[in-house]
């Protein structure tokens, strides 16, 4: 499998499964742009990953602010001539029940979760569409179908992007791809995040969910690397307006 001679943008780029996407795509040959809001990390891996010959351009990027996503895009256009694959992957969590929420964290999930896929998809699919056999895919989650306690906002925010991927296959049928990445627990920076406040060390709490998982491990984000490129190559063309599982299982388990 190669990425050879297609350029592809990835939001959240920096961190956790969208690095891990940043450095396989480029590994395979594909010439990079990752849009990230973290300034200096994505700088430094600009840094490294052009020392070890790989084609990555690093575009600093709020995906809540429509301005900031079509200079992204315009910069990947510019940098490479052309946008043949969109990974949206910037995400944020945030806990609640629906009783608990405000303005502030609406905006802050739904901002950045699901209006920072709406401005991509506005100024990056005219793009893909020129170039004739573009994919864009959307980082979704699990939390889109389970009820997880006191995710309320987050979980709304990830079902609105399993409903959005087969819309946009719809509207932009036979011209753009378009295909949801639904990852299970991942170890990554923000399932880090989601500890906080517990009285267990986070390792112990990782192996206790482990231990739960069907495949007795936590996601790793090279598993979501993977199958986010094999689902940009030729290969996968006939995988359309579905999102794929990856959770080990999880969503298998019965509640006992």
């Amino acid at each position: 499998m190669n990425l050879n001679g297609k350029t592809i943008l990835v939001t959240g780029g920096t961190s956790g499964i969208g690095e891990a996407c940043v450095r396989h795509f480029a590994s395979l040959g594909a010439k990079v742009v990752a849009a990230s809001n973290q300034r200096e990390r994505g700088e430094e891996l600009e840094r490294e990953m052009q020392a070890l010959g790989q084609k990555l351009t690093f575009a600093y990027t709020d995906v809540a602010d429509e301005a900031s996503v079509k200079g992204a895009v315009d910069l990947a256009l510019s940098a490479y001539g052309r946008l043949d694959g969109v990974h949206c992957n910037a995400g944020v969590w945030g806990k609640g029940k629906a009783t608990d929420f405000d303005e502030a964290a609406w905006e802050k999930l739904m901002g950045v979760n699901v209006k920072g896929v709406f401005w991509t998809a506005k100024h990056a699919i005219p793009a893909l569409e020129a170039s004739g056999n573009g994919v864009f895919l959307v980082t979704t989650s699990v939390a889109a179908f389970v009820g997880f306690p006191a995710h309320a906002l987050y979980c709304a925010s990830k079902g609105a992007l399993e409903s959005l991927v087969r819309c946009l296959a719809v509207d932009h049928a036979g011209k753009v791809r378009v295909v949801g990445i639904c990852p299970g627990t991942i170890d990554t920076p923000m399932l880090a995040a989601t500890c906080d406040g517990w009285d267990k060390p986070v390792e112990e709490l990782y192996a206790e969910v482990a231990r739960r998982i069907p495949v007795r491990r936590l996601g790793q984000p090279e598993d979501i690397a993977r199958t986010a490129a094999f689902l940009f190559t030729d290969d996968a063309g006939y995988i359309n307006a579905t999102s794929i599982v990856l959770d080990g299982g999880t969503m298998a388990l019965p509640p006992w």
